[in-house]
């Protein structure tokens, strides 16, 4: 699958309905905790050096912050480490601002 580094809202929750990528949240714990994109996994950012091994190098991910500056440097380090990796454009905030859904129910986008 050949995708573009940085995927649109709408476009990862497809992928995510069809299974074709992981969804990493790179945010820290309070973020995540306020509001979530479920079923993905949470790796603050500075743990991913060391969860790399957790991420499956053969399916694309996708990583994830509140607006996408964090991600997008995730992106790209995992995307030099040979992963097909990347960034949810507009983050979460973009994320929410789509309409797409948030856990758990009544989530919201924290300020970071």
């Amino acid at each position: 699958m050949d995708l573009p580094f940085d995927l649109p809202p709408a476009r990862v929750a497809e992928l995510l309905r069809e299974g074709q990528v992981q969804l990493v949240d790179v945010r820290e714990p309070y973020e995540r905790e306020a509001g979530h994109v479920g079923g993905s996994l949470h790796v603050p950012l500075a743990d991913l050096t060391t969860a790399a091994p957790t991420i499956d190098p053969s399916r694309p991910v996708v990583f994830v912050c509140r607006v996408g500056a964090r991600s997008s440097m995730a992106a790209w380090s995992f995307a030099r480490a040979g992963y097909d990796a990347h960034n949810l454009d507009g983050g979460m905030v973009g994320w929410a601002a789509a309409g797409l859904p948030l856990e758990p129910e009544g989530g919201v986008v924290a300020d970071h």
